[in-house]
């Protein structure tokens, strides 16, 4: 973890101003100090072979000052030398057992030399009661690949969980965690495969991985092996409706929508409470220019589920195209409120405020849809989950 060893100036800072105030309290002499002074120098100046020379001349005219070897400790960390920190740090704990954070250095030292069990204690303990948070980051990034490196999954998992509420915007500890968290549900799902290899739970895992990448002839294979073995499984012809749309998506062949809504329409039967289903349903049916169809699916998935945002701007978006203005703002404002980051509502709203004549409203509308469309960055997009729906867009041709 490269991160971790450049982070340590603050660690310097705190250590390199102990053996002059050492050595002023032993009485050492004059050229003992120089060399303390010339290492600190050195130090300061990031000249870290400079002032490893002068601690290690340090070292052996005042062998018996622990701040001594806990600075030269440091600084061999610095230089990568780990065997030689791991030394010194041991001497000044035999000379001076309570001085501060060696645990923490001895931990992340013998890290580095892949004595993984042996770096434990000194790590655990930084990490759980140390008051330095460059500290706790840092055996926390440490504890992540011992763990690792140890088959404690569920321990660096753990570990992850805390360093991301304690440093949740630190770019490497997102990094490392990110790897752990995939790391383990990999560990999780071979688990699967082993336990229970023709289980409905493991094709549906093969389903949503291959649906993932895209492998949509393969996902289908699996979901429709899970109908097999139980055609009345909630959730799985859904899938399949969403696979048919993606594919409808990149081939616009209507064979692909039309299974997309048979898929729909076999859900709904399984399960008519299934408003996810019926919505896509309805916004196919308006995509088609079917309005008449689109208003009455819309109606009766919102009628079960009033608070269905996309529906609700699905609806809006009905309305206004048949001309009724009025019923299209009182579901868009709903949508607005419900979720005031949706750009679509806010256009769609506009728009019908605009057909009303309320061009106060229209106006407010449309500078909150102009804010949102001009500020909102490209972000990555979540895996698909079973709650995941077709979202309402702005046509092409659209103009404000």
């Amino acid at each position: 973890m490269t991160g971790t060893r450049l982070s340590l100036g603050r660690i310097l800072a705190l250590w390199c101003v102990l053996p002059l105030a050492a050595l002023a309290q032993t009485g050492g002499d004059n050229a003992a100090a120089q060399y303390a002074a010339a290492g600190q120098h050195a130090l300061a100046a990031g000249q870290y072979a400079a002032a490893q020379t002068n601690f290690e001349k340090l070292a052996k005219m005042e062998p018996s000052v622990a701040e001594v070897h806990a600075t030269l400790a440091v600084i061999y960390y610095k230089q990568r030398e780990y065997d030689l920190a791991v030394r010194e740090i041991r001497t000044a704990q035999k000379l001076k057992p309570g001085l501060p954070r060696l645990d923490s250095l001895l931990g992340m030292s013998l890290a580095e030399l892949g004595q993984f069990s042996e770096a434990l204690p000194g790590l655990e303990k930084g990490f759980k009661q140390s008051a330095d948070a460059e500290i706790k980051r840092m055996c926390g990034l440490q504890l992540l690949r011992v763990y690792t490196a140890l088959d404690r999954d569920s321990d660096a998992v753990e570990t992850s969980l805390v360093l991301n509420k304690q440093f949740p915007n630190d770019p490497e500890i997102l990094y490392h965690t990110g790897r752990i968290y995939g790391n383990f549900a990999y560990l999780v799902m071979l688990r699967l495969h082993d336990k229970a290899p023709g289980s409905i739970w493991m094709l549906q895992a093969a389903g949503e991985a291959n649906e993932s990448q895209k492998a949509y002839d393969a996902a289908i294979e699996d979901f429709n092996k899970i109908l097999a073995l139980d055609p009345g499984r909630p959730g799985i012809h859904y899938r399949l409706g969403r696979i048919y749309l993606a594919r409808f998506a990149d081939t616009r062949k209507a064979e692909e929508r039309d299974s997309a809504v048979r898929e729909f329409a076999a859900e709904l039967a399984n399960d008519p409470g299934n408003g996810n289903a019926g919505y896509e349903i309805a916004k196919l049916h308006a995509d088609l220019g079917d309005l008449d169809a689109a208003r009455q699916e819309y109606e009766q998935v919102l009628a079960r589920f009033p608070d269905f945002e996309e529906a609700l701007v699905g609806l809006g978006g009905v309305y206004f195209a048949q001309q009724h203005p009025e019923l299209a703002v009182a579901r868009l404002e709903r949508a607005t409120r419900l979720k005031p980051e949706d750009e679509v509502a806010w256009y769609r709203l506009s728009q019908a405020e605009r057909s009303t004549g309320n061009k106060e409203a229209q106006q407010k509308a449309l500078a909150a849809f102009l804010k949102l469309h001009n500020s909102t960055p490209a972000t990555p997009r979540k895996p698909q989950t079973d709650e995941e729906v077709t979202p309402q867009q702005i046509g092409g041709d659209a103009q404000p």
